[in-house]
């Protein structure tokens, strides 16, 4: 096993295995500061940590020595101007490695839905024009913030320059050039709270969360506001599988298995206006055939008075597709090691948890 890396409203946490187990080693780091995200870089094993310090603006640290030490890095910045309305960084909500082969590259998805890239290991970073130019942009809105927010950042292992992107709310969006161009995707997603006339409209879309596998990177889970989708062909279009997802098919995580791109696991919530577990018991829905039928896992989950909600960066799984990790808004850690057929609580103090991660 490796380690587990637990951001929280309060610090970033670190776990190692500890026999059947696992156990918090150390001290968190950024001891009562919100980490917005982590990434555990596996090119070259450094450590980037988003903090979101609200009133005193975001953060950005790398570490090289595992968290032992850690470097200030600049944030991503929108360009400067004097207009009452220009952009500023809200928060980093994404950080992604640009691919095998280019070493250093690193993605950045940020509110107010602008995507940067840094070449240098995130010593500078460079706002992706040619997406927030987009004229759809401008029909783009927030979901859960003020405004929108790009959460997903999928880079294709075949091919760096293939990405996939999903926006609360403004869809699913593409590039084959390494983001020179961009196209919508997302045809086929469902959004039932706009007007029947609008509902399918690509572009006001709110995917909660889209993730793929490196077995089949073309095979897309979408845990969208308004149900599950997948995708063949690369996040172009979806089809639905929402009808077969009980007890809800609402969250906001979604984990695909490494290996098997027909298996994927999610965290049901009641709906939008109810965000807890459906009668009390805390769940985990897994697919093992592409969405024709979902198995519901509760052994070693709290089965009653549960008020639990997983956010979407709060599931993960490992590369062997067996071990998982799932953290709660109200600070529970959970893993399993049989694919979420039983489930172990790991803490149950933690601070309201953002993110878990496997480090690779």
């Amino acid at each position: 096993m490796k380690t587990l890396w637990v951001a929280t409203r309060k610090g970033l946490f670190r776990f190692e295995p500890d026999g059947e187990g696992w156990r918090q080693d150390g001290a968190p780091a950024f001891l009562a500061a919100p980490v917005s995200q982590m990434l555990d870089d596996p090119r070259d094993g450094a450590l980037y940590v988003a903090l979101n310090h609200g009133h005193f603006g975001c953060k950005l640290h790398r570490s090289d020595d595992g968290g032992g030490t850690w470097v200030e890095l600049p944030c991503p910045a929108y360009p400067a101007s004097e207009a009452a309305d220009a952009p500023a960084l809200d928060m980093i909500w994404a950080l992604a490695p640009g691919g095998a082969d280019r070493p250093g590259h690193l993605w950045a998805g940020t509110l107010p839905g602008g995507l940067f890239r840094s070449a240098d290991r995130g010593e500078s970073w460079t706002l992706v024009d040619s997406l927030w130019d987009v004229p759809q942009r401008a029909k783009w809105f927030g979901g859960g913030y003020d405004h929108p927010g790009i959460h997903s950042i999928l880079v294709d292992p075949r091919d760096s320059d293939r990405i996939a992107l999903g926006v609360s709310c403004g869809g699913v969006w593409l590039t084959r050039d390494g983001g020179a161009t961009w196209e919508q995707g997302g045809h086929g997603l469902r959004a039932d709270f706009l007007p029947p006339e609008m509902a399918t409209d690509p572009t006001s879309q709110d995917p909660h969360l889209i993730a793929a596998g490196p077995a089949d990177p073309d095979r897309i889970w979408c845990q969208h506001h308004c149900g599950i989708f997948s995708s063949t062909d690369g996040g172009r279009t979806f089809t639905e599988h929402s009808a077969a997802a009980k007890p809800s098919a609402f969250g906001f995580a979604v984990a695909v298995h490494p290996k098997d791109p027909e298996r994927a696991w999610f965290a049901p919530g009641v709906k939008d206006e109810c965000r807890v577990p459906v009668g009390g018991r805390l769940v985990v829905t897994r697919t093992r055939d592409g969405g024709k039928s979902f198995d519901i896992l509760g052994n070693g989950l709290p089965q009653e008075n549960a008020y639990d909600l997983i956010y979407r960066h709060a599931l993960c799984v490992d590369d062997t597709g067996d071990r998982l990790a799932m953290g709660s808004t109200t600070g529970n850690l959970w893993t399993t090691a049989d694919g979420g057929e039983s489930w172990r609580r790991v803490s149950s103090t933690l601070p309201p948890i953002a993110q878990v991660a496997f480090a690779r």
